[in-house]
């Protein structure tokens, strides 16, 4: 052993040596260059700049090799892992390759040494497994960004719908205020949103004595095009806050980040986007740590339902010492902030993790500036948690990772069986049998809504929530009054066929002008395609004309909304109603791909004051149009598909003809329009068969769809027991 003096200065935190071609490698920090380092000369050659890590300025305290020569740098504030791949090939002039890899926690400290000959498992990207061992699969990994068909990137949601995860609490509030936007249709507009500047911001300053919520929105850190203000007002009057303010960071006409910034005097904001974002279709990718200004804060990864990934992170200031300072809290669970005080609460999502950390810290200076940070209150992520979920016939179907090997956790949930029921408690305990991954299912019964914890009792639990589409009633109108609004269970069975509307619904009033019922399909009211389905089934009963509107997303004027009367008796009868019968101001048959809430109305016509009633039980989308293997066999048009057996247990078979050999896709989706399936085939002449298998599709209605370049196919519906 020997001390040895380098060639040239290099700012660098860590080496590691390459088994392939003998030598040693560093990034270094600021310049983000990579540096070869011959152990015999003590020769430093530049290879160029990390393209992965161009503008960056990151400690690079942890790096590695794999016995195939692939270099890994990890990034100590934020825990992100770099690959940058056959580095014994570079010559400072051919093209470096160079991507993600992995997100891990943040660290304060460098590494040490790992073996450079043993291999590091990689996830190849086309082929539908889990290689890596991970639970991501393909583009879900963060080491296939930019591979094949993998995005590279997709925006994230903005801060004007965001805010907003019910716990139960204000659930009919929350659900009156997304009934208000779907029945208008309302869509916050980035281009029409008024733009911020640095100078508006200093002038609204100068004019209000004391700070305000926009004092500590960072502007033009992030190199955005430019700034919006997305501020969703209508939290005030449904929430906690007391203040609200929100901005989307645009690039390329498209968010890149948001920020929702609120005042609460009585506690932290109530609301968290990871609480309920996984049982709704999202996922939890990843809960670590980033390191900002030497602080550890809980960082997300959120994959959404649409494919778009978000970074997440949220913090909270309060006011001490007499009002002198700030302290800053930040934690996974609510009920760790402190009680009963006022905060300042800042939530943050990007499409980049490294957008994430600058506006985290900008967001922390400015703060600052304002009054000095005396102190910290952080909590660590959990090592436990739900990376996503499904409510499903009386279950939740689980996939929970277990980072820290835990042989049990105890869940501990509290749930309503319907809207207008008391909230049950129970308690549960799950053996992970240390497993880092366990798909599980935990029987819960009927239910609209449920929160619930999980955990080892030792180390920080993760918390969830979830609601179905909820029922509500608008009696908004002056003059009415409601006697009796009361949600029931269903309690009859329902083809598997049909999309059922669970819970039944009983509402009597005495109204001058109307009264109504709707019912979201959706938790936020997204949209479903139900055009699959042609008549719309309930059991009713009740006093006169009951008008039934379908509330799509495409139409922006209620007035225009597809709509029919029925007329109700005081006896129950059963109602099939043909879409046809629905109808719309602008003559057009309804297409219901987009459908977002179904609006039960009764109006007094006469304008006196009247008595309606209304009682709806087994509301379902059903159809009569379903194809057969027969209806194949038997099919001149070969434009026809066939799924048989369907409704499909286990496994089933799709079936088309062709007059000509090509390569098609076979897509299926689910009724929110995501893509759950897909296969690439070759057909011949004639007959096709294509095998469909369950895997892990949950019990429900999928699409069918054969994409190809010479004909077009009619979709086809396919029923999963």
């Amino acid at each position: 052993m020997s001390a040895e003096t380098l060639s040239q200065n290099v700012n660098i935190h860590d080496w590691a040596f390459n088994a392939v071609d003998g030598n040693l490698y560093a990034v270094e920090k600021s310049t983000n260059i990579l540096y070869r380092i011959n152990p015999t000369t003590s020769v430093v050659e530049s290879m160029g700049v990390v393209p992965i890590l161009s503008g960056l300025d990151y400690t690079y305290g942890a790096v590695y090799f794999d016995s195939e020569g692939r270099f890994y740098v990890s990034a100590n504030q934020t825990g992100t892992i770099y690959v940058i791949q056959n580095v014994q090939d570079l010559n400072g002039i051919n093209g470096m390759d160079s991507n993600l890899f992995a997100f891990g926690p943040s660290s304060a400290s460098n590494d040490g040494a790992r073996c450079p000959t043993a291999p590091v498992l990689q996830e190849i990207c086309d082929n539908g497994i889990d290689d890596d061992g991970d639970g991501l699969i393909d583009c879900e990994d963060p080491s296939c960004s930019g591979f094949g068909n993998c995005a590279v990137i997709a925006p994230p949601t903005t801060a004007n719908e965001g805010g907003l995860e019910s716990n139960g609490r204000l659930s009919q509030a929350i659900n009156r205020r997304n009934f208000n936007r779907a029945k208008n249709s309302y869509k916050f507009n980035l281009k029409t949103a008024r733009r911020l500047t640095k100078a508006s911001q200093q002038s609204q300053k100068n004019a209000f004595t004391g700070f305000q919520l926009q004092d500590f929105i960072p502007l033009t850190t992030i190199n955005e095009d430019y700034a919006i203000d997305s501020t969703p007002l209508d939290l005030l009057n449904i929430t906690n806050a007391t203040e609200v303010y929100s901005v989307d960071y645009i690039q390329n006409d498209a968010s890149i980040a948001s920020i929702l910034a609120l005042k609460t005097e009585n506690g932290v904001y109530e609301h968290t986007k990871y609480i309920c974002d996984r049982l709704l279709g999202a996922e939890l990718i990843s809960v670590s740590t980033i390191d900002i200004n030497g602080e550890a804060f809980i960082k997300s990864i959120i994959k959404n339902a649409e494919g778009s990934f978000e970074y997440v992170l949220s913090l909270s200031a309060k006011v001490e010492n007499s009002d002198a300072n700030f302290t800053i809290e930040s934690h996974w669970n609510l009920d760790l902030y402190q009680a009963d005080v006022t905060f300042y609460n800042f939530q943050i999502w990007s499409d980049s993790i490294d957008d994430l950390y600058r506006l985290a810290q900008e967001v922390l200076n400015l703060l600052n500036t304002e009054k000095p940070i005396s102190g910290y209150q952080l909590s660590a992520p959990p090592t436990v948690f739900v990376r996503k979920g499904k409510y499903n016939n009386g279950a939740l179907d689980l996939q929970i990772i277990n980072t820290n090997a835990t042989e049990d956790v105890t869940v501990d949930s509290r749930f309503r069986i319907t809207e207008t029921n008391g909230f049950n408690y129970s308690t549960a305990n799950l053996n992970l049998n240390k497993n880092y991954i366990t798909d599980i299912q935990l029987p819960t019964g009927n239910l609209f809504d449920i929160g619930f914890r999980i955990g080892d009792g030792v180390n920080t639990p993760d918390d969830l929530f979830l609601s179905d589409g909820p029922w509500g009633i608008d009696d908004s109108q002056n003059g009415t009054t409601v006697m009796t609004y009361a949600v029931s269970p269903n309690t009859n069975s329902f083809d598997v066929e049909d999309f059922l509307i669970e819970r039944n619904v009983l509402l009597t009033a005495t109204t001058q002008s109307y009264v109504a019922a709707y019912r979201a399909l959706t938790p936020r009211f997204k949209p479903v395609d139900l055009s699959d389905y042609d008549s719309f089934k309930l059991k009713a009963s009740g006093t006169g004309n009951l008008e039934i509107a379908f509330v799509k997303q495409s139409i922006t004027n209620w007035e225009e909304q597809y709509k029919t009367t029925v007329v109700l008796t005081d006896d129950f009868q059963d109602f099939v109603i043909p879409f046809s019968n629905f109808t719309a101001t602008n003559g057009t048959s309804m297409n219901l791909e987009d459908a977002v809430t179904i609006v039960f109305t009764m109006v007094s016509e006469d304008g006196i004051l009247r008595g309606k009633a209304m009682n709806l039980q087994d509301i379902s989308f059903s159809t009569g149009n379903t194809l057969s293997a027969d209806t194949f066999e038997t099919a001149t048009d070969t434009n026809t598909l066939a799924v048989y057996p369907n409704p499909m247990t286990e496994t089933s078979n799709l079936y088309f003809t062709t007059n000509q050999t090509e390569t098609v896709q076979l897509i299926i989706y689910n009724t929110l329009g995501n893509i759950v399936f897909e296969k690439t085939v070759k057909t011949q002449v004639g007959r096709n068969q294509i095998p469909i298998i369950k895997q892990n599709l949950n019990s429900g209605l999928y699409v069918c769809k054969v994409l190809s370049a010479k004909k077009q196919y009619a979709p086809l519906k396919l029923v999963i027991k």
